[in-house]
């Protein structure tokens, strides 16, 4: 090019790369029909798909089986596809120790690609198998409005299939003739949710019909609506229930509605250092007591080694 001549169309400039999504895939038949979902999308979303699969390590030839998957994704034409082997903890138990290394994982995966988004395929049988799971333990409404459509750090996280029941994922495969990996854990009655889609689920559709599961997924909708309302309201309550030292006045938490109340509560604790994972309803009850039936009770522990105590009109809690 001669001096002085205009620049051609491009020159001197970069065009941006497609925006990457991930999809997290293990193999089963819901995480595969999504990642067949996301490599016949992606092309005419202009978006680049890749695929990882976490290797948890907790079964015989679980590296064989992660790289078949990675082989599965390629030959969708995800790419990057690999597989991210993790070591599963036991803090919380087996199924709270694998699902916070999956994350980790899939958090890390997604800041080395630079992956505007992570597809998880959760469907309305997992959504519901949450609601019931959240009940159980007695959570509130929160823990009952089970998994949302989007979630984690900036929006990262993205379930499409949750309207979605398990079957048609399995069928879409079957159509594809995409093979998929059935994981023994999700049969295993060692694990709690396991014996709830073997046993519990099944029983409640022969007891109250059809539909138990289209009811739950309903449930869990309405209880976000509800929990969100509240959990905004609690965040603009909190800054009127402080002194000028930034301590909790409990005269005026006791002011509150009780779901209010709560909120900001739990909101404390897990702000002192309590993993929000092993923080249920029991806790935040006890800690409540020191606001709404204060007769000299000792300080509380809690997870995470935090304390609640009551001290001059306030409520303490700290990290011991």
């Amino acid at each position: 090019m001669t001096a002085g001549a205009p620049a051609g169309p491009g020159t001197g400039s970069r065009t941006a790369p497609e925006p990457l999504v991930l999809v997290a895939c293990s193999g089963g038949a819901d995480s595969m029909a999504l990642a067949s979902a996301l490599a016949f999308e992606s092309r005419k979303l202009s978006l680049r798909a890749g695929g990882i699969t976490v290797d948890h390590g907790l079964q015989h030839g679980s590296d064989l089986r992660a790289a078949e998957v990675v082989s599965r994704m390629t030959g969708l034409g995800l790419d990057p596809a690999e597989a991210v082997a993790v070591h599963v903890g036991r803090e919380g138990g087996p199924e709270a120790a694998a699902r916070d290394a999956r994350y980790a994982a899939l958090d890390d995966a997604a800041e080395r690609h630079g992956a505007a988004a992570v597809l998880l395929g959760h469907t309305r049988d997992d959504q519901a198998e949450t609601v019931l799971l959240g009940l159980a333990r007695g959570s509130g409404t929160r823990s009952l409005s089970g998994m949302a459509a989007v979630s984690g750090a900036a929006g990262r996280y993205r379930r499409p299939f949750l309207e979605i029941d398990r079957q048609t994922a399995r069928k879409a495969c079957m159509v594809q003739s995409l093979p998929v990996w059935d994981d023994p854990h999700n049969a295993d009655p060692a694990y709690t949710r396991s014996r709830l889609r073997q046993e519990g689920l099944p029983a409640l559709e022969k007891a109250l019909g059809k539909g138990v599961v289209e009811a739950l997924a309903r449930t869990a909708q309405l209880s976000r609506d509800d929990a969100d309302a509240l959990d905004a309201w609690a965040l603009q309550a909190e800054a009127t229930v402080r002194d000028d030292a930034g301590l909790l006045e409990c005269a005026k938490l006791y002011a509150l509605p009780p779901a209010v109340r709560r909120r900001i509560v739990r909101r404390e604790v897990i702000g002192a250092g309590a993993p929000a994972g092993s923080l249920f309803a029991r806790h935040v009850e006890e800690v409540d007591k020191l606001i709404t039936s204060w007769r000299g009770q000792r300080a509380i522990n809690l997870p995470g080694r935090v304390v609640a105590r009551r001290q001059g009109g306030r409520l303490v809690i700290r990290q011991s």
